[in-house]
């Protein structure tokens, strides 16, 4: 494998352990982290910027893995280098023409010196 490859796989699988630690620090229910600093309010101490910052965060990596791996097939895709022919049609020869088999062979006669 190249190396562009490897650091492509490097990246997507770094930003794929950030999001599922994202996704598994928020609460279903609208309280997760912000519940967890927040208490019962979502108003006091800014908690509920943490739910836009989560949310944000969820987007942005979940888009960069998709922008990682379009841009890992892109540059790192071998076009193919064959390029598919026509196999060539056979010749088409004559078939040799024989002498019939009845005639008899000629006869050479010696030449004197």
């Amino acid at each position: 494998m190249s190396t562009i490859f490897t650091l492509f796989m490097i990246l997507i699988i770094i930003a794929s352990i950030l999001l599922v630690i994202i996704i598994m620090a928020q609460n279903p229910k609208g309280g997760g982290l912000s519940g967890t600093f927040g208490g019962a309010s979502a108003t006091n101490f800014g908690v509920q910027r943490t739910n836009d910052f989560m949310e944000k965060a969820t987007w942005t990596l979940g888009g960069t893995i998709v922008v990682l791996i379009f841009l890992s097939i892109i540059l790192t895709g071998k076009p193919s280098q064959v390029i598919p022919t026509m196999p060539a049609p056979a010749k088409s020869e004559a078939p040799v023409k024989q002498a019939p088999a009845n005639t008899a062979p000629a006869t050479q006669v010696p030449v004197s010196k």
